[in-house]
């Protein structure tokens, strides 16, 4: 038996209760390259995790939450501190799919050690299966000395958002055949250095397609191809909170109308003085 955190609605409190053990491996992951799609949504906070993990197989806990929770306008000043936090949530709010954690910008990238010490540092203080990195064949080593150190890699390759004052911007990857070259070249050497899996995002659609067709762990596409091993999408895009959304992002329903609609509602409420009304208070008792 395993303990998750399942929120109490009636008191909205996370209270602790036994589940059985169900949750995902890494290997389980591994071993559905070529058979029925994955599926990743992110998640920052308990009670998404709830919503979305009996029908995930991953919830990646993206740095992403710098623009989406915190309102910055990248991903780049995100903290293994913010990341620790809102990935221990994550996990406590979900009992069947694996959670993998981003490892934020200059966490990772000045050598092999400092990245096992920050990935060693989310793992323990979240209880997540996994880590995920940015990056190209010059992070091959790195995925390598973590894997063989026990820690499972998710790789990322293409559209790298840690990297865009680089890159200069937001645009698809892999339109000259360099480029092109080069993307499938990273993720061969990630792959091969031992990634679990691989998250391919914002290229033109043949390339995801080969690197798909050539590497042996399963690959994620994000603004990539249906022909990759799975899908992840940002939870608050697909399920449209955000009025601008990138090319790649599909709207499965409008909360944002939702919420808008429901505060609108409340506040007229209030302000009639309907709200709160005969069932919302206490009486004196006879």
């Amino acid at each position: 038996m395993s303990t998750t955190y399942t929120l109490d609605t009636a008191t909205s409190r996370a209270n602790p209760t036994p589940a059985p053990l169900k949750r995902l491996t890494i290997p389980a992951i591994r071993r559905q390259k070529g058979k029925t799609p994955l599926v990743m949504l992110t998640a920052y906070t308990v009670r998404t995790a709830q919503l979305l993990d009996p029908h995930c197989d991953m919830l990646l806990v993206g740095d992403s939450l710098g623009q989406v929770i915190y309102g910055l306008p990248s991903t780049v000043p995100v903290t293994l501190e913010m990341m620790a936090a809102h990935g221990a949530a994550v996990v406590r709010g979900s009992y069947h799919a694996v959670v993998v954690i981003d490892m934020p910008f200059g966490s990772y990238e000045a050598s092999p050690e400092k990245a096992f010490e920050s990935a060693a540092f989310l793992l323990k203080q979240t209880g997540a299966a996994a880590v995920k990195l940015e990056g190209g064949t010059a992070m091959a080593p790195t995925v390598k000395f973590l894997t063989e150190r026990g820690i499972p890699v998710m790789g990322h390759v293409g559209l790298t958002p840690q990297a865009v004052n680089v890159l200069g911007g937001y645009g698809a990857r892999g339109r000259t055949p360099e480029e092109a070259a080069k993307i499938v070249a990273d993720a061969q050497g990630i792959a091969e250095a031992g990634a679990f899996a691989l998250v391919i995002e914002g290229v033109v659609e043949p390339i995801a397609i080969e690197i798909t067709n050539t590497i042996a762990c399963p690959t994620i596409g994000i603004g990539a191809s249906a022909q990759c091993d799975g899908q992840v999408l940002v939870t608050e895009d697909m399920l449209g909170m955000f009025e601008r959304t990138a090319k790649f992002v599909k709207r499965f329903a409008d909360i944002a109308d939702t919420i808008s609609s429901a505060t609108q509602t409340y506040a007229d409420d209030v302000r009639s003085r309907s709200f709160p009304g005969p069932e919302q208070v206490y009486v004196p008792k006879d």
